[in-house]
């Protein structure tokens, strides 16, 4: 094995070193500073991030494995972003997170690390992170929660909170039985268990190869996780010895296979901007059309909420991801590594469907063609989402008179107003959700549709908009779409009343107004004054440099990686 790169700090006998060496003893044996291999453990546990809040007892086990195959463990907190609790949203520092974490890996005297991950937005961060630095890396996911329920049913928590409140909204629940369900919907450590974001980056972590096969999507509370987590602090230091490292397992291989497995399970659109974002650090050439090319027209096979009946904890009694991807295993890339040192697919050979209710069979999929449709059109001249599985398959072609609203406060002044001209043919449009608009691409595309149609009936309206929407949400939305309004995308043109057309067959979003006319025009001032103006702090420079939705909402200045070099040193 070559020389460790924490011998850097460690090695020697020259004032430098000893100060390194002194400072990190604190009973550790003379020995951990020679030959041993320095293993980062990057947790996000954090009290307001209570989807991760288990993982300091996750981390405990992986620090086992780490003692056990000779390493010394190191934990490192990283940066903690909770999706139910961050205003104006989490997203807004995704960024931020990636740049912290890849920044600490890279200066202090780690040679591997073990990432720590549950809620949205953490493991893109890291994943992000350990692209950048090319350390030695392996992800173990926090995990879902078990299934609650409320008067007999199960709950899906995100889905079904949206729905339960459109029912309150609609006059078919009582406030107070609405209230009561509050305490049945989250039953047990661990993050969203319906086929949400959080649950989509956990499987596609080790779609990508990023994840020992087998352990994504193990409930939280699972003993099992535990196992798997000691299991992978013995596997980093292996790792290190190896010299294994994201960029030999992050290739343009397991990103096909990331999407078709993205495809297959009915995953998060959210996760359509996480992989964009991990691919431009690595410097791989994802797009957009990659998502439509490879995965639109993959069956979803998993019969999950929002798009099906299922939840987490079913999903990993049926089989789990590998007995998914045994169904597909003809598209996807043989080529593709994991972290063990072998393809993904040698992990499929004994995978097996426990209960095809919850995993459907090839033959008889939930939905034909249910991945990641890709949009275009003089809307969104460079892209935006829908997620067909989670749609209504009427509205999947639709033309209707648009309802628009200039920012998210427009939107909640006026969309129960018995006066607003809508009806269920309107095609909502909510603009200044995007991400320098925002800022941070909020999750409130799934607009709560207008009372008095609730009332009527109606559950699914066309909505248009430039932020994203909870992976737990479903609906006919058309979402990311870019370029936003706040960087000059046509969304901010259009007028209530211009007439919005969706063909998603044809993989179109129009507005039916002349260029000529789009050209004449030019935003209103509600528009304008909704964007975000930030003067200072991570806000300031996260507009200043933020990228669009459809190359993954990255910092401009953060695309491709530093390596894990430090040149000088500290003292």
């Amino acid at each position: 094995m070559t020389e460790l790169r924490s011998a850097q700090w460690y090695g020697g006998d020259g004032r430098d070193a000893y100060i390194h060496r002194a400072w990190m003893r604190r009973g550790l044996p003379d020995d951990a500073f020679t030959g041993r291999p320095q293993i980062a453990i990057a947790n996000t546990a954090s009290d307001l991030t209570p989807c991760n809040r288990h993982l300091d007892e996750v981390a405990r086990s992986v620090r086992d494995g780490v003692h056990e195959a000779g390493g010394i463990a190191q934990e490192l907190p990283a940066l903690s972003l909770g999706e139910t609790q961050l205003r104006p949203t989490a997203m807004l520092w995704r960024n931020l997170a990636a740049m912290a974490t890849e920044e600490m890996l890279r200066g202090n005297p780690v040679d591997g690390v073990v990432l720590l991950g549950g809620c949205d937005k953490t493991i893109p961060a890291l994943l992000m992170a350990a692209a950048s630095v090319d350390l030695p890396a392996v992800v173990v996911p926090g995990g879902p929660m078990l299934t609650g329920t409320f008067r007999g049913a199960p709950l899906g928590c995100g889905t079904d909170v949206w729905r339960l409140s459109e029912e309150v909204r609609a006059g078919t629940l009582s406030r107070d039985d609405f209230t009561r369900s509050e305490s049945a919907m989250i039953r047990s450590k661990g993050h969203c268990n319906t086929m949400g974001t959080a649950s989509t980056m956990g499987l596609l972590a080790e779609a990508l190869g990023m994840v020992v096969p087998g352990v994504a999507g193990t409930p939280a509370p699972d003993s099992r996780l535990l196992a798997a987590a000691h299991g992978t602090g013995r596997l980093a230091v292996e790792l290190v010895a190896a010299d294994r490292r994201p960029s030999t397992v992050l290739t343009g291989a397991s990103f096909h296979n990331a999407i078709v497995t993205l495809a297959a399970i009915g995953g998060s659109t959210n996760a359509v901007v996480h992989l964009l974002a991990v691919a431009g650090r690595l410097g791989i050439d994802l797009t957009l059309d990659d998502f439509d090319r490879i995965g639109s027209r993959v069956p979803v096979l998993v019969d999950l909420l929002p798009a099906g009946r299922f939840l987490m904890d079913d999903l990993h009694r049926a089989g789990g991801l590998p007995a998914v991807l045994r169904e597909v295993r003809d598209l996807l890339d043989p080529a593709a590594l994991t972290v063990t040192g072998r393809p993904l697919v040698d992990y499929l050979d004994d995978a097996e469907i426990w209960d095809t209710e919850v995993i459907r069979p090839r033959s008889a999929p939930l939905v034909d063609e249910g991945g990641i449709a890709v949009l275009r059109g003089n809307l969104a001249p460079r892209g935006a989402v829908i997620k067909p599985a989670a749609a209504s398959p009427s509205l999947l072609r639709h033309r209707g008179p648009a309802v628009v609203f200039d920012s998210i406060e427009d939107l909640h002044a006026r969309i129960d107003d018995p006066d607003l001209d809508v009806t269920a043919d309107s095609v909502l449009v909510l603009r200044g959700c995007g991400p320098k608009g925002y800022p941070g691409m909020p999750e409130v595309s799934n607009l709560p549709l207008p009372q008095k149609l609730l009332a009527q009936g109606v559950r699914d309206m066309v909505r248009v908009c430039d932020g994203r929407m909870s992976g737990t949400a479903y609906g006919t939305v058309v979402l990311h779409v870019a370029p936003e309004a706040a960087d000059g995308g046509p969304l901010a043109l259009v007028r209530t009343g211009d007439v919005v057309s969706l063909d998603v067959a044809a993989r179109r979003i129009d507005v039916e107004v002349s260029d000529d006319e789009l050209a004449a025009r030019s935003p209103n001032d509600a528009t304008v004054d909704g964007y975000a103006r930030p003067f200072r702090g991570w806000e300031r420079l996260y507009v200043d440099h933020v990228l669009q939705a459809d190359t993954g909402a990255d910092l401009d200045f953060l695309l491709g990686s530093s390596g894990s070099e430090v040149s000088r040193e500290s003292h």
